[in-house]
């Protein structure tokens, strides 16, 4: 789990009205960041490995994507701070903080792969009350906030809502990768899971949690997540009715393991398998 620089002691009082402010701006600044990314979407790119053991991929669509956010913010939102992959924490002084993955799913764009978005989420110094996903190639913006779930495509929108399945033997679960599990245990109570669940399917990153909210899927588990991997994913999937927590029922905010359901029921179900304690 990462180092999260900006949790407060208390959290700064953000209104509907705000929300209502802020909620364009969050918009246009995504899909304002949309030129910036598929300017090198299946394209030959340099690809930099962050790690020294094992893959991490980044390119410079990440850093011209979370430069480009960066930018914007300071210009139209000057007072607020920022937390990015790629550049870290920016602090402004002010009570509120955008946290930015500005492409999650980068193994999927390296290999040319639609399943990539870009996140945005605004917390309050405690939670994330604001959030969003963009995915340029195919013009789809899932938003989510205290005002609703909304989905955005080729200048229509519909509300968001999850699905009513409430066991996970009816269950269509998503996961980025088997590889995402780093303890032994956890791998064998995932794997329990999927053996219960309907269908599992693989590489989905960010997208899942976005087809959660969506109706799509029912449920996402994963582990070793960052702050900035599922804070954009938390206010949209519930505001669509959804429940996001860690693997103990609590705070998923900074990453770590993470189950997402369509609803209590099925996240209950769920957490007897992965937390049977």
């Amino acid at each position: 789990m990462a180092h999260w620089p900006f949790q407060k002691d208390s959290a700064a009082a953000v209104s509907e009205a705000d929300l209502a402010k802020w909620q364009p701006i969050l918009i246009n600044i995504l899909r304002g960041s949309a030129p910036v990314t598929l300017q090198h979407f299946r394209q030959v790119l340099a690809v930099d490995n962050k790690l020294t053991q094992g893959f991490d991929p980044v390119t410079i669509a990440d850093r011209e994507c979370e430069a480009y956010i960066d930018a914007e913010l300071k210009r139209l939102l000057p007072e607020h701070s920022l937390f990015g992959e790629e550049s870290g924490y920016r602090d402004s002084g002010g009570e509120l903080c955008w946290v930015v993955d500005p492409i999650d799913g980068t193994r999927s764009f390296i290999c040319g792969v639609p399943l990539w978005g870009t996140l945005m989420a605004l917390n309050d110094g405690r939670r994330p009350v604001l959030g969003a996903m963009y995915q340029p190639w195919s013009d789809e913006l899932y938003i989510g906030s205290n005002l609703g779930a909304t989905f955005y495509r080729n200048g229509e929108s519909q509300p968001l809502s999850t699905s009513s399945v409430c066991t996970v033997s009816d269950a269509k679960l998503a996961c980025t990768t088997p590889d995402i599990f780093e303890e032994a245990s956890a791998l064998a109570r995932f794997q329990a899971l999927a053996a219960d669940a309907k269908l599992v399917r693989f590489g989905t990153d960010c997208y899942g949690y976005a087809l959660l909210a969506q109706g799509g899927v029912d449920l996402v588990v994963e582990d070793s997540l960052q702050p900035y991997d599922i804070q954009a994913m938390i206010p949209i999937i519930e505001a669509a009715g959804g429940v996001v927590t860690n693997w103990q029922g609590g705070d998923a905010s900074l990453g770590g393991q993470v189950l997402a359901a369509a609803n209590a029921q099925l996240h209950a179900d769920a957490l007897r398998t992965l937390n049977p304690s």
